[in-house]
């Protein structure tokens, strides 16, 4: 055999391998896909249910799908209008890939790009536990905006005032281990615990606070302390939960809320 020969022939075979390793992997992505989906469903759902005060991220698969089967209640909200709707199925429905569709989403204007977004979708989801009578206990809002190095994702749970925080948490970021990343600290996370957001004019007021908050300040009451050494990251935060408490973000479907309009 000629070296010519031998050297198509072992393309031919590294080829053939190389075809047959393709299929196997496209398979295998293809059969994890809804696997994999669901996993990330069910992540977020034990974020959802922690920040809310309702178990620890380590809660068993079946108990999670149970709280959410039964007492916690996903809803879908147009946030154009302010009010529920019913266009998408609220429990699959993805509001980062609609964020991303020019039919389902918004340009932010710089001005009103506090969170550093750039668009912002016209539907999301949001997480609802009610009482007997059907009012609100407990309201849970996704929120996202930029810190210093990523987009932090996360939730923040209401009590049914609409207007005292429940709790707060960010279940995705690429912030700095140790200054920006601390958004994960449990004792940063508790001192939102009790927080108001809004003053008694109907304003934000919430805020996150460089040097600490003052116990005997008036203002005390909506502040957080910012986080030791990552002030861009703190700022984000900020940033963040003044866009989606305002006019771009909840803030309508809030006003319709207090008003049983929604």
């Amino acid at each position: 055999m000629s070296n010519k020969e031998s050297t198509s022939r072992t393309l031919l075979v590294a080829l053939a391998v190389s075809l047959v390793s393709s299929v196997f992997v496209a398979g295998a992505a293809v059969s994890l896909k809804p696997l994999q989906t669901q996993n990330r469903l069910l992540d977020k759902q034990r974020s959802i249910a922690a920040i809310a005060g309702m178990g620890g991220r380590e809660l068993p698969a079946a108990q999670v799908r149970e709280l959410f089967g039964e007492t916690i209640k996903a809803r879908l909200v147009n946030l154009e209008t302010g009010e529920f709707a019913d266009e998408f199925d609220p429990v699959t429905f993805d509001p980062l890939k609609a964020a991303k569709d020019p039919q389902l989403s918004t340009v932010l204007a710089a001005g009103e790009d506090i969170a550093s977004i750039k668009r912002r979708e016209r539907f999301t989801t949001v997480y609802l536990i009610e009482g007997a009578q059907g009012e609100i206990e407990t309201l849970i809002l996704p929120i996202r905006g930029y810190g210093l190095w990523s987009t932090l994702h996360g939730f923040m749970a209401l009590e049914g005032d609409l207007n005292t925080v429940v709790g707060l948490g960010f279940h995705e970021h690429a912030e700095t281990p140790g200054l920006g990343g601390e958004v994960d600290n449990p004792r940063w996370r508790g001192q939102w615990e009790g927080k108001r957001l809004f003053d008694e004019q109907g304003e934000v007021a919430v805020q996150v606070v460089k040097g600490g908050v003052d116990p005997q300040s008036a203002m005390a009451a909506y502040q957080v302390d910012a986080l030791a050494g990552a002030t861009l990251t703190s700022n984000g935060v900020n940033n963040l939960l003044h866009f989606w408490l305002g006019e771009q973000g909840f803030g309508p479907f809030l006003a319709k809320l207090r008003s049983k309009e929604a």
